[in-house]
């Protein structure tokens, strides 16, 4: 399946709800469909030993998880299953190690003793330990390097989180597939909706109509707005800036050699990442800013400013321009109380996430076009506008 297509992911979230959903769980049907069906050792013994390691992990996220929902509503397990569905699929031959690792890369940040009854917590972390018992010594070494690369410490920002995974890329490079995937399931995780909203839609179409045919009638929505859900424009917008700051230090930190390996993964992190920027601006177009006048102003103006280079960097604001300080208005504090406060505000701005929409559309296009692409600004130290 494309790794970036939306419906593909509603369908691979299903299959793996409805086999948690069972009366009678069986972790070897939800293990098959997360390797694909392959085996992860030619020695059919040692396969099915591995594969039995994988299905008390398994059991292990099951607990943990029970209580545990995602942001618009599902079971929060979802998320580490999916992740190494996606993973997988974007792999050759899969193996243990990187399969704990990517089925845990959550575990010491989302569970903590305080969220559990004693006994519960000391039942889960016995089942961990049976569990890390059944490894080799060196893979069991090989995982806890990996689980630290990708837990974000106390006090670190996101951008020194990601420099400090990025640092172990040359040792480690599957954790910066894992992180990939990781932020793939979170950019396709943000929509509770019974189809793509693109489905059926001719994007570029309906922006030459826009732009260019004077008749054209304006886009009609097949369907009424829906409900606003707790993940909203402003804070699609937030996820795909937080995709640009891991594509741009990638490319300044991973050296073009070593990035064939992650190459399929960087790429539909790209993909995702223009299609939700679509979807949005559409969404704009639909319910928000619905006069065609005010549509083509914006969307020339937005075209101005990425074709001028500015969407290339991270700029200051000066109030000529809507876009104009964009990334360090709304999404550069590090505190997340002011920072979601000021997504806020950014979401009674309908005119300018319509540009930043655009802007974001360009952006991804560029990561895909120019292997040597990346916004100027960003770094393991932060924003830096210019």
């Amino acid at each position: 399946m494309p790794l970036f297509d939306l419906t593909e992911f509603f369908k691979l979230s299903s299959v793996l709800n409805y086999n948690l959903s069972a009366a009678s769980l069986n972790r070897y049907n939800v293990l098959m469909y997360i390797i694909g069906n392959r085996r992860l050792d030619a020695d059919e013994k040692k396969d099915r030993e591995q594969k039995g390691i994988l299905m008390e992990a398994l059991g292990y996220l099951f607990s943990v998880y029970s209580q545990k929902r995602r942001r618009l509503g599902p079971m929060a397990v979802l998320h580490p299953l999916r992740t190494a569905a996606l993973f997988t699929r974007s792999q050759g031959d899969p193996n243990l190690v990187d399969l704990l690792a990517v089925l845990f890369h959550d575990i010491l940040e989302d569970i903590k003793p305080v969220d559990y009854q004693i006994r519960q917590w000391a039942s889960m972390e016995d089942q961990l330990y049976r569990l890390m018992e059944r490894l080799e010594t060196e893979d069991e070494s090989r995982l806890v390097t990996r689980l630290t690369s990708l837990t974000r410490v106390e006090n670190e920002s996101y951008y020194q989180y990601i420099g400090r995974l990025l640092n172990n890329t040359q040792n480690y490079p599957e954790i910066v597939q894992i992180k990939l995937a990781d932020r793939l399931d979170n950019t396709l995780d943000m929509r509770i909706d019974l189809e793509d909203p693109l489905a059926g839609v001719d994007f570029f179409e309906t922006v030459f109509q826009i732009m260019f045919v004077n008749n054209y009638p304006g886009y009609r929505p097949k369907m009424e707005h829906a409900p606003t859900t707790a993940i909203n424009g402003a804070r699609r917008l937030y996820q795909l800036f937080k995709n640009a700051v891991l594509l741009s230090l990638i490319r300044q930190q991973v050296p073009a050699s070593a990035r064939q390996e992650l190459k399929i993964l960087f790429d539909a992190l790209s993909e995702a990442g223009l299609k939700e920027a679509q979807r949005t601006l559409i969404h704009l177009f639909s319910y928000h800013v619905k006069d065609l006048n005010t549509q083509r102003g914006l969307v020339l103006e937005a075209m101005r400013y990425c074709y001028s280079g500015r969407s290339d960097l991270v700029t200051m604001p000066d109030g000529s321009k809507l876009l104009d300080g964009f990334f360090s208005t709304y999404f550069g504090n590090s505190v997340k109380k002011i920072r979601h406060k000021q997504l806020d505000v950014l979401y009674q701005n309908k005119p300018l996430m319509l540009e930043a929409s655009v802007a974001f559309i360009v952006i991804f296009l560029s990561f895909l076009n120019d292997q040597d692409f990346y916004i100027r600004g960003i770094s393991a130290a932060g924003i830096e506008p210019s």
